[in-house]
């Protein structure tokens, strides 16, 4: 599996340093949530998606490689993933997103499976 799904694509329009942090995401068929937290780290950029409004109180680890643009004037970020495949992908592990390697493999996995 490559490394550069958790790396931002050239072409998003990302700022590295830029927060991200309540920004809306927008799945391809429509809102999600929002950006509860985010990392610009070099190979292990990541957003922590809220999308308690259609799951109460659940979080989604998504790799900075599958976000498609981010607009700054409207605050959004647009990801190139459907909102079932946010929903189904694994569940956002607070205590293993950092530093757990396979927890990464895992989740980068699900969401490599599901790129465009």
């Amino acid at each position: 599996m490559s490394d550069s799904i958790w790396g931002y694509q050239a072409t998003t329009g990302h700022i590295a340093g830029t927060d991200l942090t309540g920004y809306k995401v927008e799945a391809t068929d429509g809102s999600i949530g929002k950006v509860d937290k985010h990392s610009d780290e070099v190979n292990s950029a990541y957003l922590v998606v809220d999308i308690g409004v259609w799951i109460f109180g659940r979080h989604v680890l998504l790799p900075a490689g599958t976000v498609q643009r981010v607009d700054q004037e409207e605050r959004k970020v647009y990801v190139a993933l459907t909102k079932d495949q946010i929903k189904d992908s694994p569940e956002f592990d607070k205590d293993k997103h950092i530093g757990d390697a396979g927890y990464h493999e895992q989740v980068g996995e699900y969401y490599y499976s599901h790129r465009a």
